[in-house]
């Protein structure tokens, strides 16, 4: 027994209980490399008295059942499902619709630039805007030609 104290690995109160309440009370249950000296542990009355207190608490958490749901909550929620669905679908084709509006527009820009750079400026053959003319001539007057009435 000397040697089997010697090689076991120790644990102290603290950690057992640590252990018993984050893996319950069965010591099946623990980690691999925690079991050994959990086992020793367990062996005195101190260890058994809280494996007792995490077997009940396993106990109970063992004992709670969960009702399947019923076919008004199950409906409600299909129903939820389908409305987001949809809802899903008109947003990604308002953003389709809105995406394919900003690239004609990016084209209709790109386009008005090509025009602009490419066309040569051409100059008119008469001076037309002047501060006289109008569209039947030039309403200024006439220096060249007088009339006596």
């Amino acid at each position: 027994m000397s040697d089997r104290s010697r090689d076991a690995p120790t644990m102290d109160a603290e950690r057992f209980a640590a252990l018993a309440s984050a893996y319950g009370g069965d010591l099946r249950r623990w980690p691999q490399a925690e079991r050994a000296a959990g086992s020793i542990l367990a062996a005195s009355d101190a260890g058994a008295a809280i494996l007792r207190d995490a077997g009940k608490l396993d106990a109970l958490l063992d004992s709670y059942r969960v009702e399947a749901p019923g076919k008004a909550l199950h409906g409600g929620i299909v129903r939820a499902a389908d409305g987001h669905l949809a809802q899903r679908w008109r947003q990604r084709l308002w953003w389709l619709g809105l995406g394919l509006a900003g690239i004609g527009l990016a084209g209709a820009v790109a386009g008005s630039a090509l025009v602009i750079v490419a066309t040569p400026e051409v100059q008119p053959d008469q001076y037309v805007l002047d501060a006289n003319a109008t569209a039947f001539g030039d309403a200024g007057p006439d220096d060249t030609i007088e009339e006596n009435l």
